[in-house]
């Protein structure tokens, strides 16, 4: 598996890949074992204007990064040895990147593995293979699978006909209702909580908020936190916690470098009784202009820009009446 079609990338604030992922094995029948068990794989050439990402992706706006695509450059040729896996209706199970890449690069035809499979066991096989590898985030996996849910209800329904329970009715016990709900998490290898937040996420329509969660920005629970909010008030929390992200990421990098390296000036260091005169002498409008950020590093200390301490008044200028 290349993994070159990932859409949404795994980040750090997004569920783990690995223990749902055991679960669904047990839950749900995997569809990865679909095209082998049921299905002779077909070594095909395919004409690239033939092919196409499943519409779950063209519904949800996902497309290939455009990292992915430069690193795909620079392969070369090399990029279109392997082969796409595809469905027998052009689908695209695995190679948006390199697909996308041919498209641009007027490429005619590209190699294929192709299966026969419907759209909702293409769908799935799809999420299970890249959610694995830590190419989709929890979002957009449970997105994906989200659109599997009438494919899901629908054997739960067969199945609990099957079983002699409320035969004739076409309504499922709410027994059945949570088993679907159970089985979309599995699916996505997410938390069966996390779907239901995702659901009330995306009923509530914030395009921006929608994007920051397929992009990694912002976790699943704090994007749901958010969801009762005036829709001014989120887009000031997600700016807000977008710089704040921002300062940190930079102050830990210049952190890392000045730390790695032995300390030029050992008399910068600076007496906190007096830090916190010099502060206390800074009006309200002062203050607000600062920024603060909070970050994961060992031990108990705070650390100041050298520009910060130039502009806080001087020892001298507090000794002044």
């Amino acid at each position: 598996m290349s993994g070159d079609s990932s859409l949404c990338v795994a980040s750090p604030s997004s569920d783990l890949v690995g223990e749902p992922w055991r679960e669904a094995q047990a839950v749900v029948h995997s569809v990865e074992a679909v095209p082998a068990l049921h299905f002779q794989p077909r070594m095909t050439e395919r004409r690239v204007e033939d092919l196409h990402p499943h519409p779950a992706y063209v519904r949800h706006h996902l497309g290939v990064p455009a990292s992915k695509l430069s690193a795909l450059v620079g392969v070369g040729d090399l990029a279109f040895r392997e082969p796409l896996v595809v469905t027998d209706a052009g689908t695209i199970i695995d190679g948006h990147a390199r697909w996308e890449l041919a498209r641009r690069q007027g490429r005619a035809m590209l190699p294929c593995t192709e299966y026969v499979l419907s759209a909702e066991e293409a769908l799935h096989w799809l999420i299970q293979r890249h959610g694995r590898s830590g190419h989709l985030n929890a979002f957009c996996r449970i997105l994906l699978a989200l659109e599997l849910e009438p494919w899901l209800t629908e054997q739960a329904r067969s199945h609990q006909q099957a079983g002699g329970q409320n035969k004739g009715s076409s309504k499922l016990t709410e027994a059945d209702r949570l088993d679907v709900r159970s089985r979309i998490a599995a699916v996505a290898g997410a938390s069966a909580g996390n779907v239901t937040k995702v659901k009330q996420i995306t009923s509530a329509g914030d395009q921006e908020i929608l994007e920051a969660l397929r992009n990694g920005e912002i976790a699943i629970h704090r994007a749901w936190l958010w969801r009762a909010m005036p829709a001014e008030e989120r887009r000031q929390r997600l700016m807000s916690y977008r710089g704040e992200k921002g300062v940190g990421k930079t102050i830990r990098s210049l952190l890392s470098k000045h730390l790695s390296k032995p300390q030029a000036n050992p008399a910068a260091t600076v007496e906190m009784a007096g830090l916190v005169r010099r502060f206390s002498q800074l009006d309200a409008r002062e203050l607000s202009s600062l920024a603060a950020a909070v970050l994961k590093f060992p031990g108990k200390a705070i650390f100041i820009t050298e520009e910060l301490l130039k502009s806080l008044p001087a020892q001298e200028e507090l000794a002044l009446p």
